[in-house]
């Protein structure tokens, strides 16, 4: 479908959710005027009450009454509109529909996903489409997993600059403040649901080259654990498992091998999380490790389950005003590459990390998608945000306000 005939350059599918609500509002403060944005989702009322609640600029935005359960929707929907961005999950149980309307009519899009299953399942069903029609499928445009993945490639480029070879092993310590919301404990809740439904599908959660274009071509190389028991580092600071490994690491490695291992075909990239020093680092980082452990476990038992509902956020919640502002995200990557030599990357930015800079993270990267088209690398695809966006979206980030640097060490 030509370009000239669509009636919008960007929508926001789910505007009415939490994080819709927040995209919304960071793009009605952000876009440049004259970028044609619309809002979309099941209820019109509801629409137009998020429009009413925007800065002026969004306050005459188009609204578009799209449901996933609604095949003609949603074609209508990607068809109308150059560049869609969808906030709409859990995705395994949502998103799908989504993915295949715009692979379908060259729509560009962008998620903020940290689903391994919906990932793999949108590569399978909509890559080769995507590619046929031009769409850049872009997944995991949230704090998962943009910070790991725009690191690990300045890491790689200032390795190559330096003629450093390729990187070897790489390290991210994840440091923040924020709080959850029921999104993202629903996503939870639904990939644990779908591997009870399927155990044959913990071998794809298992895998850690899960989301490679061509497995059989991965190299050998042994990959750390997602899981990492407490460990004290060399600075004396306590690490503990990061709940958002077993994601992160399989995006970054697909960024690898989408770029014929340019990173390096011995690669070993791994995420933790850093917590304190001394005997109360320790404490918290078992606590953390354990308590991830006991999650996961409750939500696979019913009884269990139905206890954890009771307690923890609902979906379309979020944290408060007041413990957004006052969040925060470090992430330090260290990286010694196959000469030996050894470099270290910052990512960080103010606001919670999956609300507030998650905003700033995917409303920059639906820009970079509608505005910048020619600038960005030559692919198209089921894509991750270093492979569709690169360069581009660093240098938007970094006009946001968030940090983006690699030093040698």
């Amino acid at each position: 479908m030509a370009e000239t005939v669509r009636a919008h350059d960007l929508v926001v599918y789910g505007a009415t959710g939490f994080v819709g609500r927040l995209l919304a509002g960071y793009l009605a403060e952000h876009a440049p005027e004259g970028t044609r944005i619309a809002l979309a989702g099941r209820s019109r009322d509801r629409l137009e009450e998020v429009r009413a609640a925007l800065p002026p600029a969004g306050r005459d935005w188009a609204l578009v009454e799209a449901d996933s359960t609604d095949p003609e929707s949603l074609r209508a929907l990607a068809e109308g509109t150059r560049v869609l961005v969808t906030t709409v999950g859990p995705y395994a149980r949502y998103g799908l529909p989504v993915v295949e309307a715009c692979a379908r009519a060259g729509t560009h899009y962008a998620d903020l996903t940290g689903e391994v299953l919906f990932v793999r399942d949108a590569i399978d069903r909509c890559d080769a489409l995507a590619k046929e029609t031009g769409a850049r499928i872009v997944h995991a445009c949230g704090f998962d997993s943009i910070p790991s993945d725009l690191s690990t490639m300045l890491l790689a480029r200032r390795a190559r600059e330096d003629g450093a070879g390729g990187l070897r092993d790489v390290r991210l310590v994840a440091t923040m403040r924020g709080g959850f919301s029921g999104g993202t404990i629903d996503s939870m809740r639904a990939q644990v649901e779908a591997l009870q439904q399927d155990p044959a599908l913990r071998r794809v959660v298992g895998d850690p080259f899960a989301l490679s274009p061509d497995r059989a071509a991965e190299p050998s190389t042994r990959q750390p654990r997602d899981g990492a028991m407490p460990v004290r580092t060399d600075d004396g600071r306590w690490t503990a498992a990061f709940v958002m490994a077993p994601f992160n690491t399989r995006i970054v490695r697909r960024s690898n091998a989408l770029q014929n291992w340019a990173y390096g075909r011995d690669l070993r990239y791994g995420e933790v999380m850093g917590v304190g020093r001394g005997p109360l680092g320790a404490v918290a980082a078992a606590g953390i490790t354990a308590g991830l452990v006991a999650t996961v476990s409750a939500m696979s038992l019913a009884p269990t389950r139905a206890l954890l509902d009771r307690v923890l956020p609902a979906p379309g919640t979020g944290p408060s005003a007041a413990v957004r502002q006052k969040g925060w995200f470090r992430m330090v990557v260290d990286a010694e590459t196959e000469d030996g030599r050894r470099y270290r990357a910052t990512a960080a930015g103010p606001g919670d990390p999956g609300y507030a800079a998650t905003s700033v993270m995917l409303g920059e990267s639906a820009l970079a998608l509608t505005l910048d088209g020619d600038r960005l690398p030559d692919r198209a695809g089921s894509l991750t945000p270093a492979t569709a966006l690169g360069e581009v979206l660093v240098e938007r980030l970094r006009a946001a306000g968030h940090t983006y640097e690699v030093t040698a060490v």
